[in-house]
């Protein structure tokens, strides 16, 4: 039975996947900033970096207006999210993993 694949549905969620990837990167990194901040950078430093990652936001806010992704971005994200929390929970609290198999 041959599958029915919607290009737009498809180009959509694929494009809210990769922007939604980009925008975690981006939060990585802006945490990575904040840190080197504290560890001590020039002002002149610390504005460029700060700024630098302002634009990258902005871009991809940018991107998520001209696209209509917003809701398919926050969809996404949601659903990480609730990867990520089963799996870290799953690290921290292992026993939790055998009740769920059984």
């Amino acid at each position: 039975m041959p599958i029915k694949i919607e290009e737009d549905k498809l180009k959509e969620g694929l494009l809210g996947l990769v922007v939604a990837l980009v925008e975690i990167i981006a939060e990585v990194l802006k945490l990575q900033a904040i840190r080197r901040m504290e560890e001590g950078l020039s002002p002149e430093s610390i504005e460029r970096l700060g700024q630098n990652i302002y634009d990258i936001f902005e871009v991809i806010e940018q991107i998520k207006r001209d696209q209509g992704l917003a809701e398919s971005v926050n969809a996404i994200r949601e659903n990480l999210d609730t990867v990520i929390d089963d799996f870290v929970n799953t690290i921290v609290n292992p026993e939790e993993w055998v009740n769920h198999a059984e």
